[in-house]
């Protein structure tokens, strides 16, 4: 009974979340802590995102913590993307199967926006001081099987701005769950995504010079987090001797942009070969993506499995995102 209190809670929460953070064009671009939404790993992304209702591994930890639950053992994984604008992010993570406890994990997303050099008034040309603007995203997560059908995860995400000599910092929440009626694989997943309290930036970087000519400290305005309410669904075509497929599908309503539908398709081979593919649509004006694919390879190696993912996005504008994405499952 208790664990079906939690899930109606959870249910509530998100459709109260849901009625008060409904997608509005008019909010496009007054949301802070955009690192929050740069996926992680191959897999997901080549399937569009549409895998709240059936990722799992540490991968889980971005798309629905959730998906942790089901890993038996441990699993290490990283990830590089080589983002817009010459942007790198890079991903690395570790969860473990706690007897009697759960599933625990420990990720870092880094985004590093390159060297750039300092311009003043005096100086337009720059000065010769060169800095990197650095956001960090580093969080634990603690999921496990609350039924045989149902699964709950959550993360706490410590979030680190650094812009020079002006930084912020702040805390965003991730919880989620699925629901498996064990009928044709068929799994319905929902998560809350980068809730959390505003952030505010501040340090030596943000003075302003007076009349005078003396220093006074500023202070930035607060901003909120691009806080989501994600809802997806995953379907099992195909799941006999060495062939499995499936089809799934989600719904994301943001807080600060338009809402987005995503949908994707994986193949499997022996446990070893798949391709997927996805596709992203949103009203949004100009939105950035759209259709997604991606192959992966698991190699087993004595008692550890080894997969290389990769994954494409059309990324409108900008080149196409590309994930490569390394796994170890021990």
């Amino acid at each position: 009974m208790k664990y079906r209190f939690v899930l109606l809670l959870l249910v509530l929460l998100a459709v109260g979340l849901t009625s008060a953070y409904a997608g509005n064009s008019q909010r496009i671009g007054t949301a802070g802590g955009q690192e929050l939404l740069i996926p992680i790993g191959s897999r997901g992304t080549a399937m569009g995102g549409a895998v709240v209702g059936n990722t799992y591994g540490v991968e889980a930890i971005y798309w629905n913590p959730a998906g942790l639950a089901s890993l038996e053992g441990s699993e290490a994984m990283f990830t590089h993307l080589p983002y817009i604008a010459d942007i790198d992010v890079n991903f690395g993570g570790i969860a473990t199967s706690v007897e009697d406890i759960g599933v625990l994990a420990f990720a870092t997303k880094v985004v590093s926006i390159g060297d750039m050099e300092e311009t003043t008034q005096e100086f337009p040309n720059g000065t010769g001081r060169i800095f990197n603007p650095t956001m960090v995203v580093a969080g634990a997560s603690f999921a496990r099987e609350l039924t045989a059908n149902v699964s709950f995860g959550t993360t706490v995400n410590f979030i680190s701005e650094n812009i020079f000599e002006a930084s912020a910092t702040g805390f965003a929440f991730d919880v989620g769950f699925i629901y498996r009626p064990r009928w044709h694989g068929l799994a319905v997943g929902m998560v809350i995504k980068n809730y959390g309290p505003t952030m505010r930036f501040s340090g030596k970087g943000m003075n302003t010079v007076d009349e005078d000519g003396h220093q006074v400290a500023a202070e930035s305005s607060a901003f909120d987090l691009p806080a989501s309410i994600n809802i997806g669904v995953s379907y099992d075509m195909v799941n006999e001797g060495m062939n499995y497929a499936a089809v799934s599908t989600n719904f994301r309503s943001n807080n600060y942009s338009e809402d987005l539908w995503q949908g994707g398709v994986e193949y499997v081979y022996n446990e070893m070969f798949s391709l997927r593919a996805g596709y992203n649509f949103s009203e949004q004006d100009e939105y950035l993506y759209g259709a997604s694919f991606g192959a992966g390879l698991t190699y087993p190696l004595g008692d550890t499995k080894l997969t290389f993912d990769y994954s494409w996005t059309e990324t409108d504008v900008f080149d196409a995102n590309q994930y490569f994405t390394l796994k170890m499952a021990f």
